[in-house]
């Protein structure tokens, strides 16, 4: 069972760490800050998916730490 869980949790890291990879949004040093001089506007098809998909795997990588953390 712990290896197993071991597994699921490298597994869904791996594919939350892609997932945030995917989502370019700006491009440079300055953009996670707030320099990216982009104006708000909603997500649409492929990019809402992949943000809903993001959360999702941050949801999973969580619990898998908390089920880990209690055994």
């Amino acid at each position: 069972m712990d290896k197993l869980l071991k597994i699921f949790q490298l597994a869904v890291s791996f594919f939350l760490i892609l997932l945030i990879l995917l989502q370019g949004r700006g491009v440079g040093l300055s953009s996670p800050f707030g320099g990216g001089g982009e104006t708000f506007r909603t997500r649409r098809g492929f990019e809402k998916i992949l943000f809903y998909l993001t959360i999702l795997g941050a949801v999973l990588f969580s619990g898998t730490l908390l089920v880990a953390a209690i055994q």
